[in-house]
């Protein structure tokens, strides 16, 4: 299966989730590794786009094509009913944080709490078949202007 992500140019090459680390997320916590990937290009724009200030059209980044296989995909059947909310609350976190500590799967698919029938793609950095993901395509993309400029 190929999935996609947005990242600077500096840090096309690096699938270490440290950004995510850092910084927490919706789906794990601060000290939690975890690599955010999308079903789509567009999706991956939309993800972007909600996080950067209105008036900033993001430069130098690199649309990252990333096989992962998909026989290694955790989908849960109960997602928290607060998992939507902006700001994100600790319950999906918390879910997240279990998916990362029990390494059962590779992947926890999710649904987007941006576009609503799309789904992001958590991959566990800590999971033995990690060294199966794989960078498959790197490619230099750019953001239409009208998302970012009222």
């Amino acid at each position: 299966m190929i999935v996609f992500r947005l990242s600077k140019q500096m840090y096309a090459d690096d699938l270490s989730g440290k950004g995510a680390e850092i910084a927490g997320g919706r789906w794990n916590s601060r000290s939690r590794a975890m690599l955010y990937t999308s079903q789509s290009v567009a999706l991956c724009v939309t993800e972007i786009a909600v996080h950067v200030p209105l008036g900033i059209i993001p430069e130098n980044y690199m649309l990252i094509h990333i096989e992962i296989p998909d026989n290694e995909i955790f989908e849960s059947k109960k997602l928290p009913s607060d998992w939507q909310l902006f700001p994100h609350s600790d319950s999906t976190q918390q879910l997240g944080d279990v998916f990362l500590k029990n390494k059962k799967f590779l992947v926890m698919k999710v649904p987007s709490a941006v576009v609503k029938g799309d789904f992001n793609y958590l991959i566990n950095l800590q999971h033995p078949d990690f060294k199966k993901v794989k960078i498959i395509k790197k490619e230099k993309i750019s953001f239409d202007q009208r998302l970012f400029v009222r």
